[in-house]
């Protein structure tokens, strides 16, 4: 069985979103994966890149160039070299949180930011794109929205949601080497009854089960 990461960003525990993001744990353990939840919001993360990310910073501070030598150093901030081991040793990875604005929260922008280093997911030792240290893993949103459905479709009010997915799957994920997959999307949950959400959360789990974390390659 594979090892999936979920990282999940809702400032609300009891919300939609949250549900979702455990119920898609669930499923996951359910098929016999191993499973870790880091919840940002109840991590308290810091979402701002900044030098203390590094130990013993030189100046002046270039990001790039000080998380490189920290990864070879081992002087990565501790919080950060944690999540990025989970992250190394995921076959897939879940960023869960719902679409504001619509893209994702700051809070998830900024652990991939801090996360997302050079030297530890591409460059130093690695390349990007097919080159990058996650080549072949995989990587999905999963998301609620605000508006309905039909305005998120290619004639919609919004537009094709996978034109503000672009960035996350080709920016991002690509990137730095996953194979971006199918996102599990509920739509306006807020908006729906009880048991809508409930029967929303019930496809989620279904959805999740058939979910299949192995590398391609």
């Amino acid at each position: 069985m594979s090892q999936v990461l979920i990282v999940h960003a809702h400032p609300e525990p009891e919300s939609f979103c949250t549900a979702q993001a455990h119920t898609i744990e669930r499923a996951l353990k359910d098929a016999g994966h191993t499973v870790d939840f880091i919840d940002l919001y109840a991590e308290d993360w810091d979402p701002v890149l900044n030098v203390n990310d590094v130990e013993n910073p030189t100046r002046p501070f270039k990001p790039q160039e000080a998380t490189l030598q920290a990864i070879k150093d081992g002087t990565l901030n501790p919080e950060i070299a944690r999540h990025l081991e989970l992250v190394l040793g995921a076959d897939m990875l879940i960023l869960s949180f719902p679409f504001w604005w619509f893209s994702m929260p700051a809070i998830t922008k900024g652990w991939i930011d801090r996360v997302f280093v050079m030297g530890g997911v591409f460059g130093g030792d690695y390349g990007i794109l097919d080159q990058a240290a996650l080549h072949g893993r995989k990587a999905l949103v999963a998301a609620t929205t605000g508006g309905p459905e039909e305005t998120f479709k290619p004639d919609g009010t919004f537009g094709d949601i996978r034109s503000f997915l672009f960035h996350i799957h080709h920016g991002t994920f690509r990137f730095v080497g996953y194979d971006a997959q199918e996102p599990i999307i509920t739509y306006a949950p807020a908006h729906l009854p009880q048991e809508e959400r409930e029967k929303a959360l019930e496809h989620v789990y279904d959805t999740a089960l058939r979910l299949n974390p192995e590398p391609s390659s």
